[in-house]
């Protein structure tokens, strides 16, 4: 288990009672892709810190919208487990591993064993917790003050890269950007309109990279 620690330089320097109860307590977990990790409503039973692979963490509403929180990656925590952890509640939204992951599983109990007898454990958790914590306020601060074909530009132009193309349906990017499917299309046929990028089933292959850029360095809120 101390091989496992050095996966998580904030843990290296941890106290020798706290790496015995580490050790003691956590279990390493090879979970497939596509597996949901844990849903909204479900008792939250062990703080989860990844190996490897990625998490993706979202929230479905009553009418089936779908939105995208964050992602958990190598080296990360999730921070939703750890407010429901420190507050005993359950979960309000679901997990599921995009890809296969490896994730270190510590029970709940030997969580806030650690959390009150290790200075260096409470620091590696609120430091996590913080870093999460700023991702989801820009969340916020998209969702709510910028312009979804904005949002989209920029989008597409961070996830195409070099070959400027990316695979995708316009569903899936509903949910990564918070909005509705109908509300993207609309957007993605505007683009296309332009020239920027030509649509085929489940593709979007970017033709004027200049035009989608020009739109993503517009800074103009709703």
């Amino acid at each position: 288990m101390n091989d496992v620690i050095g996966n998580f330089p904030g843990l290296e320097a941890i106290e020798p009672e706290a790496r015995g109860v580490f050790a003691a307590s956590a279990q390493v977990a090879s979970v497939p892709a596509g597996t949901v990790v844990f849903r909204s409503g479900s008792p939250c039973e062990n703080y989860m810190l990844l190996i490897d692979g990625s998490v993706r963490v979202q929230m479905v509403s009553e009418n089936g919208r779908e939105i995208v929180l964050y992602r958990v990656d190598q080296g990360q925590t999730c921070i939703l487990t750890t407010s429901c952890l420190m507050t005993n509640d359950n979960y309000s939204a679901e997990g599921i591993t995009e890809t296969d992951v490896n994730a270190v599983m510590v029970p709940a109990s030997a969580f806030h064993q650690l959390m009150a007898c290790s200075a260096v454990f409470r620091s590696f958790v609120f430091a996590s917790y913080g870093t999460r914590l700023s991702d989801l306020l820009m969340l916020v601060d998209e969702v709510a003050f910028h312009r979804i074909d904005v949002r989209l530009a920029r989008f597409l132009i961070e996830r195409t890269g070099e070959t400027n193309s990316l695979q995708t349906t316009h569903q899936e990017l509903a949910v990564e950007l918070g909005s509705a499917r109908e509300v993207i299309s609309r957007q993605l046929k505007e683009f296309e309109r332009r020239g920027w990028l030509k649509l085929s089933r489940g593709q979007i292959d970017i033709t004027d990279t200049t035009g989608l850029q020009s739109l993503a360095s517009n800074s103009n809120t709703v």
